[in-house]
């Protein structure tokens, strides 16, 4: 057990901060101590509880839960890496963590390959995931490789001190150049799987630039101050310019005959929304150095741009 006492100059903290202070956690992993029971001394254990000089606390941290994982070769396009962090071009169709459906070929299971001497991250032996990106999203994914880059990152997330830049391809134009979209996302009433824009919910921002604009079609760069489940998707779909693939929050599209068999192609080809998670720039949490990639579109959005370029440029 670990034993810290309250100095003068820490009177008044929050309990999980001032535990923060005096061991390599995450605030997360220390607030799941907390209410694990892990935590011993006088008064109140809340995370938000304040403490007093002169006060004793004790906190056990439990070894490390084995992760019932079995590591898989599978090939990572890495954009950058340190001992601390990676970010990794993440593949469309890939899962980033397993769930119920996807219990093998996800990013996690590939990471495990690629790091095997990985720590563990807030009490489980797995890869250090700090955000998601959907399945069908393809582009640049930051996963951390040690306690202090996890807990950094994620308080680079929570105050949104990232940069995240998406490029989309869209059906409409709009007849705006650049736009705020702001609004609350929740949870749709009637399919669980979906988010709507309503008057509760999480607050969600997005800075909307049109890149390029096509007969019918548009190219929109995004730029995410908020990081809502589909917050990209829902907004574009809110606006009415739903992304090219994303049979979630848009009609299947089959496109006319008149727009040349080569956009029908590429059009066609899309199982996925044509998003791509593009440029993630942020301040790294250990080295303080300001780390920057832009992540290549794959193949498929490729395909897109050119036939979009060829059949329908204005």
């Amino acid at each position: 057990m670990l034993v810290f006492k309250v100095e003068a100059q820490q009177h008044g903290l929050r309990l999980d901060v001032f535990l923060g202070h005096h061991c390599d956690l995450s605030r997360q992993r220390i607030q799941q101590l907390l209410r694990d029971g892990q935590v011993e001394g006088k008064g109140s254990l809340k995370p938000s509880a304040k403490v007093v000089v002169g006060m004793m606390y004790g906190m056990t941290i439990p070894k490390i839960e084995p992760l019932q994982l079995k590591p898989e070769n599978i090939a990572l396009d890495i954009l950058y890496e340190d001992d601390e962090l990676l970010i990794v071009n993440k593949a469309p169709y890939m899962v980033v963590h397993p769930s119920h459906g996807h219990d093998t070929g996800t990013l996690v299971h590939a990471l495990l390959h690629h790091c095997p001497s990985l720590p563990g991250i807030n009490g489980v032996e797995r890869p250090g995931i700090v955000h998601r990106i959907d399945k069908g999203t393809s582009g640049s994914l930051v996963v951390a490789k040690t306690e202090a880059a996890h807990r950094g990152l994620s308080g680079l997330f929570a105050t949104h001190s990232i940069q995240r830049e998406y490029v989309a391809w869209c059906r409409g134009m709009p007849c705006w150049k650049d736009k705020r979209i702001e609004s609350y996302l929740a949870r749709h009433p009637h399919h669980r799987k979906k988010m709507a824009v309503g008057l509760q919910g999480k607050h969600a921002i997005t800075d909307a630039c049109v890149e390029k604009l096509y007969s019918g079609f548009s190219k929109i760069r995004l730029r995410l101050h908020t990081g809502r489940t589909h917050q990209i998707r829902v907004h574009l779909s809110h606006e009415r310019f739903p992304l090219l693939g994303d049979e979630t929050y848009a009609r299947r599209f089959q496109p006319a005959a008149s727009l040349g068999v080569g956009l029908q192609i590429a059009i066609g080809a899309l199982n996925r929304q044509a998003l791509h998670a593009e440029v993630l720039g942020f301040i790294h949490p250990v080295s303080k150095k300001h780390i920057q990639v832009s992540a290549p579109l794959p193949s498929d959005l490729v395909q897109l741009s050119v036939a979009l370029e060829g059949s329908c440029r204005l």
